[in-house]
């Protein structure tokens, strides 16, 4: 597992990939950002409403696509695929919440 967190946290912020641990219970949970589009990053100019662009404007995908994740049955017991829009840190209390607090 050392291996596998070690390949899942490089380019980060390329592939939008992100490991939470729960403080409450210990348990760690992996989460990618999977399709396209991919997360476009900036600021909103509020009289236009558009996206500025800066310096770096979409170098960085922030998703990978489906046939790229390292997350599969056979290195998790768990896989659980949110819909688009759907909070992975909500989710992810949610689940944690079913599980006894470690002492």
């Amino acid at each position: 597992m050392k291996n596998l967190e070690k390949r899942f946290l490089v380019n980060t912020e390329n592939t939008g990939r992100f490991i939470v641990i729960s403080k409450r219970t210990g348990h760690r949970y992996f989460v990618e950002a999977i399709g396209d589009p991919h997360i476009q990053w900036g600021s909103v100019d509020v009289s236009t409403g558009n996206m500025n662009v800066k310096k770096g404007w979409k170098r960085f995908r922030g998703s990978i696509d489906e046939d790229e994740s390292l997350i599969t049955t056979e290195d998790f017991e768990k896989v659980h695929n949110l819909k688009a829009g759907e909070s992975p840190l909500i989710y992810i209390d949610r689940l944690d919440a079913k599980y006894p607090t470690k002492e």
